[in-house]
């Protein structure tokens, strides 16, 4: 993968907040930028990718070897 267009560094919080962060602060980039939410919560790999089909924005991936979530802003 790609390096992101910003790094959202959720760590230590707990669900939902990643995902709060995460709808908080996609509007504010531009079309296109992808944000890596850096999210150790287990829950974050079920909320992302569910976030993202709710909301129309490209679920990227997850990262194997760290709690990285890749999202694009899509409209």
């Amino acid at each position: 993968m790609s390096e992101p267009d910003e790094v959202l560094d959720c760590r230590g919080q707990r669900c939902p907040l990643p995902v709060i962060n995460l709808a908080r602060r996609l509007p504010e980039l531009p079309v296109g930028a992808v944000v890596r939410v850096l999210a150790d919560d287990p829950a974050a790999a079920v909320d992302i990718p569910a976030w993202c089909r709710m909301r129309g924005q490209e679920f990227v991936g997850a990262h194997p070897d760290s709690p990285a979530y890749d999202v694009r802003r899509a409209h």
